[in-house]
């Protein structure tokens, strides 16, 4: 193999595929990225067993072939070179020779034969959506993703079709669900065209988080294919390819409360501000504040053995009986921090019961919070 790539492409796309490659491996072939140049293009490859990405961009291909080489140095390598420079890529016998200008590094290559392929297996189901869309799906449920390894099957994001209440009609509805036990997050939008047979699936946490990363630079329109194991997304000239969560999801719908009767609604703003301000003395273990609710006004306290107490209290829409009730703090921040409106709502049963939040101004997203002692 004996190829000239640009820097900058060479770069674009190597940021892309090393970032699934772990730092430590105990099988050394998935240190490496698999380069293969043909018909004009070189795809690079990263994998990690689980997760796979393949990228093409197009090069000067003097002779075609395949190598492999150590992800990370390379990229570091393309990451040092000058701007507007070109890159050789000459692969012979078990070496992989880079030149730019006057600089030239020797890669020591593994096998081309070693690298393992992920199989694609047939994807039953196809749609497409826009890249602002899947960015909402994953923006508003991400951050509840459970990172306790021993319930696996709450260390990704529930994918699947459903059907929404709008008055007494019911419409089909594409569904992100999102919970560690401590809150959840539901998050839906119109079904695309194609979706309405999915499976309910699970997409790993590491997936959710490759896959956000490269929907920044992505085109509008992204092609997800589902099968029972795997999931793939597409667009421009990446594939990624994951391996499902093998477990089921708990039902999410049991937890929602449907018969809480008190309702404040606050700035969002003002409401983040506050906790984060009344936060500062909460204890690090528990973070917790307490939220002490009358009419018309929400005052927020927190207190710790070490540093003290702290309260404020703001102006609230609210017209019911007295109410205190205690949340982590790093909970609330979360899931304001996904309210786009102005106006947050909380509906609240009591003091031990979870609380549904939801943005006043979008009526897609809602958000489950359970109470704390404080």
């Amino acid at each position: 193999m004996k190829i000239t790539i640009e820097r900058a492409a060479l770069l674009r796309s190597l940021g892309h595929v090393q970032s699934v490659v772990e730092r430590r491996n105990t099988i050394p072939i998935l240190s490496n990225v698999l380069l293969k140049a043909e018909n004009g293009e070189l795809a690079l490859t990263a994998t990690d067993m689980d997760l796979e990405i393949v990228e093409s961009v197009p090069a000067d291909i003097a002779r075609p072939g395949s190598a492999t080489a150590p992800a990370h140095t390379l990229y570091d390598i393309a990451r040092k070179l000058p701007d507007g420079s070109q890159v050789e890529l000459d692969f012979t016998a078990d070496t992989l020779t880079l030149r730019s200008g006057r600089s030239q590094f020797r890669l020591g290559a593994l096998p081309v034969e070693d690298f393992p392929v992920m199989a694609g297996g047939d994807a039953g189901h196809r749609f497409t959506l826009s890249a602002s869309d899947l960015k909402m799906l994953v923006d508003r449920t991400k951050f509840a993703i459970s990172t306790e390894e021993t319930r696996y099957y709450l260390n990704g994001i529930y994918l699947h079709a459903s059907k929404a209440k709008t008055g007494a009609a019911e419409i089909p509805v594409l569904r992100a669900v999102a919970t560690d036990g401590h809150r959840l997050a539901r998050v839906e939008m119109a079904l695309p065209d194609g979706a309405s047979g999915i499976p309910g699936v699970i997409i790993p946490r590491k997936t959710v988080i490759e896959v956000r990363k490269l929907l920044d630079e992505a085109a509008d329109r992204i092609e997800v294919q589902l099968s029972d194991t795997k999931v793939r997304f597409a667009f421009d000239s990446i594939v990624l390819t994951s391996k499902l969560i093998d477990g089921t999801f708990p039902d999410y719908e049991r937890v929602i409360p449907t018969g809480n009767d008190k309702v404040m609604e606050v700035n969002a703003g003002q409401f983040a501000a506050a906790v984060d301000r009344v936060a500062t003395i909460s204890t690090e273990k528990s973070r917790a504040v307490k939220l002490s609710l009358d009419r018309g006004i929400l005052t927020l306290s927190a207190s710790s053995p070490e540093a003290g107490s702290a309260t404020e209290e703001i102006e609230v829409s609210y017209d019911n009986t007295a109410l205190e009730i205690g949340f982590n703090s790093r909970y609330l921040l979360d899931i304001t921090q996904q309210i786009e409106g102005d106006g947050v709502r909380f509906t609240l049963a009591d003091a031990g019961s979870p609380t549904v939040v939801r943005d006043v101004a979008d009526g897609s997203a809602l958000y489950v919070l359970m109470p704390m002692r404080v």
